[in-house]
């Protein structure tokens, strides 16, 4: 399998042994996907009670999905305040907000103590502008935020944007100071041995093909089977092949890029924060299909481009993992961005699904109705930070707990379906080639067809895909 830059560098130095499951195995709860989810929701449920025995159960290696693809932005919920309110009303929007805040705190303690590889740098997010089309995109959620909370996000003046992304293509933004990036392959293999340490099992290489319920529910894999009195379902995109999930997600790829280390070149335009790498910020456009970047701490540039390949119903297909056309518009964008870096080498290409709900916003609830199986899916892209509170839902979840967590808002809410296939394919084909081509003419700031910008407006917003 094609592997991310970031997979790659954090597996050079080891030697993990992925351990198969093999036989008959039992748990008291076993999760299936070892990524942010499944190890938060572990770690959490131990950190409770130690006693329980836990199991993780992962198709491929911990981190070989969406944790260890992401471009790692350690971001809060504020981007999806809008979405939070209209969910579940101002004062429990604010609690989650307040939670996903909390939980970059949580990741900087656990890479301090256990992951000083995963180069923790809480440097904020910049969001911009760099078309005129897109001044302003910020405004709904900047409003909202500085209602519940004044003082979240920033105003920059022009100079100070292009100062901090080292472009002067970017016209305008707003910064959220608390935010942060780390190396996410990193971190969730940091995870791992931190989970077998506490006495979490993880079974590698262990595709679960079938769930049995029954008075315990029993995963079924190649070579085994684990049977456990409850099971979460943490496999991200992968989930959407689950029938009662299907139509509730919607899988689409996300294509990144790395640059060969160029420290020097990025003093030269000013990407440092006045030569202060450890500070560097996680900067995204207001592109629907959303450009995404940030530097790394050795000095690369990380650029990825939402909005990729197309899944069909819970099918990820290969160009899901890495199409030849993906990192070429990449590259475009970076290039236009960054015209001063066009002779800077792309070292790295790489992609992956993502599992995105109609609000934006993850799902929690029991599948098939069983109350000894939960799931917690459709992240967005964005669940790096809000994992850690949906592994304090999920382990609340699986422990039978009636807490704040368990009782969350979003446990209850209800979720809105998509269209059936083959409509919504083929929905997803025409809406995304709209958005190529308005997103093309607002960059040569040429009118944008009528068309084009009324399909534009049935896509999701664009900034869940880092």
């Amino acid at each position: 399998m094609h592997r991310s830059f970031w997979l790659e560098q954090a597996l050079a130095s080891t030697s993990d042994d992925p351990n198969p499951l093999r036989g008959d195995l039992t748990s008291d709860i076993a999760v299936v996907g070892g990524g942010f989810v499944g190890l938060w929701t572990s770690l959490m449920i131990k950190r409770r009670n130690p006693a329980v025995d836990v199991c993780i159960v992962e198709a491929d290696l911990c981190g070989g999905g969406a944790s260890g693809r992401c471009g790692g932005f350690v971001m809060t919920w504020w981007p999806k305040i809008v979405s939070l309110t209209a969910l579940l009303g101002a004062d429990e929007a604010l609690g989650l907000v307040r939670a996903s805040e909390a939980a970059i705190d949580e990741i900087e303690k656990f890479c301090t103590e256990h992951a000083p590889d995963a180069e923790f740098r809480r440097g904020g997010w910049l969001w911009t502008a760099t078309t005129g089309a897109q001044l302003g995109a910020w405004e709904e959620v900047v409003s909202r935020a500085e209602a519940l909370a004044p003082g979240t996000f920033r105003r920059l003046d022009p100079q100070e944007v292009a100062r901090r992304s080292g472009s002067p293509q970017h016209l305008a933004g707003v910064i959220e100071p608390s935010n942060a990036t780390v190396q996410p392959a990193a971190l969730v293999r940091a995870m791992r041995h931190y989970a077998l340490a506490c006495g979490v099992r993880i079974f590698e290489q262990s595709k679960v093909t079938r769930i049995d319920r029954g008075t315990m529910v029993t995963l079924v894999t190649a070579e085994g089977t684990m049977r456990a009195s409850s099971v979460v379902i943490a496999t991200n995109a992968w989930a959407a092949a689950l029938r009662p999930l299907r139509n509730k997600l919607f899988v689409i790829s996300s294509h990144m890029t790395a640059t060969e280390p160029i420290p020097d070149r990025l003093d030269e335009i000013g990407w440092t924060q006045g030569k202060a790498r450890t500070q560097g910020e996680a900067i995204t456009d207001s592109l629907t299909r959303v450009c995404y970047y940030r530097t790394t701490a050795e000095g690369r540039i990380a650029f990825g481009k939402g909005g990729g390949s197309i899944g069909f119903g819970g099918y990820i297909r290969p160009a899901m993992h890495r199409n030849a056309a993906g990192p070429s518009v990449v590259v475009r964008d970076f290039h236009r961005y960054y015209p001063m870096l066009r002779t800077v080498k792309i070292t790295h290409d790489w992609a992956g699904p993502i599992d995105r709900t109609s609000n934006s916003l993850p799902i929690f609830g029991r599948l098939y109705e069983d109350s000894k199986i939960y799931y917690g899916v459709g992240w967005s892209g964005n669940g790096v930070a809000p994992s850690v509170v949906g592994g304090k839902i999920l382990a609340s979840l699986a422990l039978g707990q009636h807490d704040e967590w368990s009782e969350c808002g979003l446990v209850a809410a209800a979720s809105r379906s998509f269209p059936p296939e083959p409509i919504r394919f083929v929905g997803a084909h025409v809406v995304r080639e709209a958005l190529i081509r308005k997103e093309a003419a607002e960059a040569l700031e040429k009118p944008v067809p009528r068309l084009a910008v009324a399909l534009s407006k049935l896509a999701p917003t664009g900034l869940e895909d880092k």
